[in-house]
């Protein structure tokens, strides 16, 4: 009985995972560096992606996460390491499309078959009207410390005056 209860559980986490889709579009690829030799199986890899923050126009985060090779990563069973890290800019006027909570989900996506997810979240540093991305890794049982942090300086762009995150931000 009580292993039909995990599984049941295992089974609920899957579907919950599964049905909440990430918030950001599918990121964008702009290259892959193999960084081990497996001689009939992918290589172990590093790869860089972009991704536009859906809710503020004007900034692009791009991370670097390890993809692993082997038979688990041929067939995409592999659990993928914690280890990402993260980058953002502004790449032109910034304006907010909806106002956002501190800590909102930008992007998500899962590193392994069921139970981990890579996250990247947003905040405002009110004080200096900087927004600030956090990447990390959550798992259901035992998560990870493994961060990293990337900030924008909302700066005028074109002449114009410069938006501030506070007005953006939900009580």
């Amino acid at each position: 009985m009580r292993r039909c209860n995990i599984i049941l559980l295992g089974i609920g986490v899957f579907a919950l995972s599964a049905a909440s889709p990430a918030r950001a579009e599918e990121p964008d690829l702009i290259f892959r560096k193999s960084v081990d030799f497996k001689l009939l199986t992918p290589n172990d890899k590093l790869a860089t992606y972009g991704l536009d923050d859906p809710e503020v126009e004007g900034v692009a985060c791009y991370f670097t996460a390890h993809e692993k090779g082997g038979v688990a990563g041929m067939f995409g069973v592999a659990e993928q390491t914690s280890e990402v890290s993260l980058a953002c800019r502004q790449y032109g006027p910034i304006k907010f499309k909806e106002k956002f909570r501190q800590g909102d989900v930008v992007f998500s996506e899962r590193r392994s078959l069921v139970f981990k997810r890579m996250q990247i979240v947003r905040g405002c540093d009110v004080k200096r009207n900087v927004l600030v991305y956090m990447v990390y890794s959550d798992r259901l049982i035992e998560g990870s410390p493994q961060n990293s942090t990337s900030t924008v300086a909302i700066a005028p762009w074109g002449g114009g005056d410069s938006a501030r995150c506070a007005d953006a931000l939900k009580n």
